[in-house]
């Protein structure tokens, strides 16, 4: 089953935390271009999650703003200019927080609707 996160519907808050979740998760192996970040999302998830450009990039910027990723303008091995992001130790400090969260919360509706 394929679950998508796009910009053609408002995420709601769950979503919108779990995006951020994955953004950290993905940078924690290193800096990326966003590109990057969205194929190891749909990677590690075995193509269960696909992050769009509508969704990925506000979300990106949201976490720069707020401290966690920074950015700064690279050169691709094709010559061609790309944005790198990065992880910032709030960043680290803020994932470790998220999975901590998302433990409990998944061990507790795991407890309501069983094993899968």
């Amino acid at each position: 089953m394929s679950m998508g996160i796009s910009d053609r519907r408002a995420p709601d808050p769950l979503l919108r935390g779990t995006l951020e979740l994955l953004l950290l998760q993905a940078l924690s192996r290193g800096p990326r271009h966003g590109y990057a970040i969205a194929r190891a999302i749909e990677t590690q998830t075995d193509d269960a999650l696909r992050v769009e450009e509508g969704s990925l990039y506000p979300a990106l910027h949201r976490s720069e703003r707020r401290g966690y990723v920074t950015a700064r303008w690279t050169v691709s091995d094709q010559g061609r200019r790309t944005r790198l992001y990065g992880l910032t130790s709030s960043g680290r400090s803020r994932l470790a927080h998220q999975r901590h969260e998302w433990s409990v919360f998944a061990r507790a509706v795991a407890r309501m609707v069983g094993p899968l």
